[in-house]
């Protein structure tokens, strides 16, 4: 069995993060990834491989409350879900952080502030290449100083939508993307602006992610191990159950052991709560470090959905994902409850639109639709429920949800459209009833979070502030699954600026302060 100072499992948004933020510590570091290195091939940007047949998306089978099959939305890969990430790196608002009453429910508080995460957030800002401008987004909280990367800039006709917006009243905003972009010399740029990067993996490397970024980096370093094809099984602890022992770990058919006297689990919220569960012990009969009886509970994913606004006019960008919309975050005049964020998607093609066609179309009908579409995304807030949870039966992940505070986002949608429809009708997606929307379904989890929430009180979350379970001594949870609640925008960053803290109190421990 063979011992390093830590072990961290998992190299998505938090455990590709953490990597980077403790390879100068000199301390030995085993990283264990699942999967590998996603291949880089043609299939990278094709949208038929990509979206319809799901060519990077894991082959496993989970099941729903019902019992019926649910193939989720999830790759296995050194990065995690950041490799076909859309991109978007948005901080949560500083009233996220606090109790917030929704038309559903409320919203709880963290136990940590918006002030707390700041200087994380610039930390991974920086760290991720976040392109954008402060100062136009109502809603954005405090910032102690600029993007380090200029704003992405719209394309033509993005450009007349943003006009066209503002002057109805709208204030639109440049989306913080993270894309190693450098417009003012586009022939070195490593970015290319093209119409493969939403949803895609990057073929040439130039989208920020937690392996480009993070984990290849790391490598450099003589004290950082990653071991790939190498699953987690379980989490076995000491007799008295008050810390991990050590890991077992399949690779290559064959069980192994790894030893560590500090264990980091990063899964993503659904498996890191699946591996915990796995490892119940004697000490830890309902899963380890579950004596609140909350580890798998609380799962948030948003209410999501896609819309596809179809214009007489044609829409020939390229790179589409540049514009956001956070007027309806905290409501309206007339409805006095978060609604949710907007955001353009990626710029579809013919391929991504015949998975969802809502009738019989041939292909000269939807490329024709995707000619003249702009495509958006609309995320709103779910509330933590302790019903909506992972648990693992006879091996397998069943997850059990069922969506609420569907009336505020139902509203936001609707509310988008008419917005679109009433803006100078030499811009406008007319006419009006021409929207093609859907909500995102159950195996859409790449925002999956809350399943071991952190806390001050023991006996209602399952981590402390510093993300380590109450109840074992050496075992951290670093991914979404701390989240106590979701906010409505992309919780990636919050993920990754969450690493870079925790990573701080642990090069403390590390060096035995």
């Amino acid at each position: 069995m063979k011992t390093y100072d830590l072990i961290i499992i998992g190299t998505g948004a938090g455990g590709g993060t953490l990597v980077h933020k403790l390879k100068d510590t000199g301390k030995s570091i085993l990283v264990l990834e699942r999967g590998g290195y996603l291949p880089r091939e043609k299939a990278n940007w094709d949208s038929k491989a990509v979206f319809q047949d799901e060519r990077y998306h894991t082959k496993e089978v989970w099941k729903t409350k019902n019992g019926e099959d649910l193939h989720p939305g999830t790759g296995y890969w050194v990065g995690g879900n950041t490799k076909v990430y859309g991109a978007a790196l948005f901080r949560l608002r500083e009233r996220d952080f606090k109790e917030l009453q929704h038309e559903a429910g409320v919203s709880p508080a963290w136990p940590l502030t918006y002030a707390d995460y700041e200087p994380y957030y610039t930390e991974a800002e920086k760290l991720y290449w976040v392109h954008g401008k402060m100062g136009m987004d109502p809603t954005e909280p405090f910032r102690t100083e600029e993007y380090a990367y200029p704003p992405v800039s719209h394309e033509p006709r993005i450009q007349e939508l943003h006009d066209a917006l503002v002057e109805n009243g709208s204030q639109p905003f440049y989306m913080p993307m993270a894309i190693k972009l450098t417009e003012t010399d586009m022939l070195n740029s490593p970015c290319i602006r093209c119409n493969t990067c939403d949803g895609y993996p990057c073929m040439i490397h130039a989208k920020s992610d937690a392996d480009i970024n993070c984990v290849r980096p790391a490598l450099e370093n003589d004290n950082i191990t990653l071991m790939i094809d190498a699953k987690a099984e379980r989490l076995v602890t000491t007799a008295d159950g008050t810390s991990v022992d050590y890991i077992e770990v399949t690779i290559n058919g064959e069980l192994v052991r790894f030893k560590a006297p500090i264990v980091v689990v990063a899964c993503g919220a659904i498996n890191s709560a699946a591996l915990l569960l796995k490892s119940a012990n004697e000490q830890h009969l309902n899963g380890l470090a579950n004596g609140s009886g909350q580890l798998g509970r609380n799962f948030m994913k948003h209410n999501s959905a896609a819309m596809l606004g179809i214009s007489l006019k044609k829409n020939p960008t390229q790179f589409q994902k540049t514009l956001a919309c956070n007027d309806y975050y905290f409501g309206d005049p007339d409805f006095p409850y978060p609604m949710g964020h907007v955001q353009l998607l990626g710029k579809s093609d013919k391929a991504q639109l015949k998975p969802n066609a809502p009738f019989f179309a041939p292909g000269i009908v939807l490329e024709e639709m995707a000619e003249h579409a702009i495509d958006w995304w609309f995320t709103g807030e779910d509330l933590p429920d302790t019903n909506n949870r992972v648990q693992v039966i006879d091996g397998q992940i069943h997850l059990d949800y069922t969506e609420n505070n569907k009336k505020s986002f139902d509203r936001l949608v609707d509310t988008w459209k008419t917005v679109l429809a009433n803006i100078d009708t030499g811009h406008s997606l007319i006419p009006q009833e021409v929207y093609l929307s859907q909500d995102i379904p159950l195996a859409g989890v790449g925002h999956q979070a809350g399943t071991a929430r952190f806390g001050t009180d023991p006996k209602t979350s399952v981590l402390d502030t510093n993300c380590k379970a109450h109840e074992i001594d050496n075992l951290y949870v670093v991914d979404g699954s701390f989240f106590p609640s979701i906010g409505a925008v992309n919780p990636s960053l919050t993920i990754i600026a969450n690493a870079l803290r925790v990573g701080d109190h642990l090069i403390e421990k590390l060096h035995g302060k």
